[in-house]
């Protein structure tokens, strides 16, 4: 029986506003949440990376791949730390309010949700090109697929979290067999010689055929090295959904992460070697393009041409699932408008699916640009890691008797890394795309001026990341009074 309104507390009040946010917990254990990892990254295995190609030449990506490769592995071994420490649906917001402050929060929480909306409306575009390409049901690229592809996935997460990740689960393990595929149709046509066929320009610095861009190349490269990795810190979106987060966090973001390794190698080595960089660097299917040396289709290009498609959809889902929950964090505790981390009967945040589907296709559908979408995503990506980073390192140095129940290895060494890698990505946008980068600023602006001049005054203190972070401020208050009291 509910109270009377006089006899309400502010308590209560509290009590009821979460209960009209609340996901479904224990949905998934660690499987799925690798299937999910790896889902959120596989379509920048099929196509994207390859233009890297033609900024740093074959060296010059593997340097890049290389690097951000060792970003990502860095940055994901610190969130799993955090994670185990904070498994909420807040993710990096969450990490970053404890650590830096509720600015610090909002900033990462911002750069993470410009990521996981505007990756998805690109990716739409990449699935309308692909639907064309086939020839499926006679379709061509344009607002009816991108609309297609919104309403029948987000539908599906609306039906409930257990059946989304079964789903993703599916569509990865398709994705990934046409990988291996892909693999055994292109290493036995790897010829070393094909690798630096990128013509050199003799007048950049450090120019070789190995690097044909010469070293600044090597850098330009970064955004497409990130393409095999982009993602898959996503994982721990799904903490308030999941078994046990404090363990099955990290054990599913160190696998996804293994698993992602070995698939952008791969796949980079054997598509340059099968058809040579050259031939492979502007195709918009790179590894259908590296099975057809002659043009014509063959039985593995035409599967993994199929699988190319199952790759896009998986990624798309994925990205469409972590943009909903951050949001829903950020809204549930007063950064954004509150009706937004509302959750169906299902406990599905329907607003929360809603609004960045319909701003995704509105984009995508105004547009058509899938590269300058994913550019923007890419540059509010690097600030989200960048920020994540620095607060492993600044809850390692702070407080460093916090219950971790998973310890990074290397402590902040290996965070340190991260901060700097991800710092020169940041950097690295400007030389590929000045103006997605513009774009991603302007749109940070305006989200910092609502914070500035409206949200930040009406937070919510009992949403999980918030208490967390108040019970911080409450410890350190305590132990300043009993130094005063010595």
């Amino acid at each position: 029986m509910s109270l009377p309104p006089a006899s309400r507390t502010a308590a209560d009040e509290a009590d009821d506003y979460l209960a009209r946010r609340r996901l479904r917990r224990g949905s998934a254990g660690w499987l799925l949440l690798t299937g999910l990892g790896v889902a959120y990254v596989v379509s920048g295995d099929y196509s994207g990376w390859n233009f890297g190609l033609a900024e740093g030449g074959f060296g010059g990506l593997a340097i890049a791949m290389v690097l951000m490769g060792a970003m990502y592995a860095c940055m994901v071994l610190a969130l799993a730390e955090l994670s185990s420490i904070l498994p909420t649906a807040g993710g990096g917001y969450g990490f970053a309010r404890r650590a830096l402050g509720p600015w610090g929060g909002f900033l990462t929480g911002t750069a993470i949700l410009i990521e996981y909306v505007l990756a998805p409306a690109a990716i739409s575009v990449f699935i309308g090109d692909y639907v064309e390409s086939l020839g499926l049901f006679g379709l061509e690229s344009g607002w009816p697929v991108y609309l297609a592809c919104f309403v029948v996935f987000i539908g599906i997460h609306l039906w409930g979290v257990g059946e989304a990740l079964r789903f993703s689960f599916v569509v990865t393990g398709i994705a990934v067999a046409g990988l291996v595929v892909f693999a055994l149709g292109a290493l036995p046509e790897f010829d070393a010689s094909s690798l630096d066929d990128v013509p050199v320009d003799s007048s950049a610095l450090g120019a070789s055929s190995w690097l044909p861009m010469g070293l600044l190349g090597i850098w330009a490269a970064f955004p497409f090295g990130m393409w095999f990795f982009l993602g898959v810190e996503g994982v721990p979106l799904a903490a308030e959904e999941t078994r046990e987060p404090a363990r099955t966090l990290p054990r599913a973001i160190r696998w996804s992460m293994g698993i992602l390794v070995v698939l952008a190698v791969v796949t980079f080595v054997a598509a340059a070697g099968a058809r040579g960089s050259a031939a492979v660097q502007d195709a918009g299917n790179p590894l259908v393009e590296a099975l057809q040396p002659d043009g014509g289709a063959t039985v593995p290009s035409r599967i993994v041409n199929y699988a190319g498609l199952a790759g896009l959809v998986a990624s798309f889902f994925s990205l469409i699932y972590a943009g909903s929950r951050q949001l829903f964090a950020l809204s549930r505790a007063g950064y954004l408008p509150r009706f937004l981390s509302l959750t169906s009967r299902r406990r599905a945040p329907y607003l929360g699916l809603l609004v960045p589907g319909a701003v995704g296709f509105a984009l995508a559908a105004g547009t058509g640009d899938g590269a300058r979408m994913l550019n923007v995503a890419v540059f509010g990506a690097t600030i989200s890691y960048a920020l994540m980073s620095l607060s492993h390192i600044v809850l390692r140095r702070r407080e460093p008797e916090l219950p971790r129940p998973y310890r990074t290895p290397g402590g902040v060494l290996t965070s340190s890394v991260a901060l700097v890698l991800a710092c020169a990505a940041l950097v690295a946008t400007f030389l590929v795309d000045v103006t997605a980068a513009f774009i991603a600023l302007a749109v940070y602006g305006v989200a910092v001026a609502y914070f500035g001049l409206h949200s930040r005054r009406h937070l919510v203190a009992k949403a999980p990341e918030e208490e967390f972070a108040a019970l911080a401020a409450a410890e350190a208050e305590l132990a300043r009074d009993r130094g005063g009291e010595r």
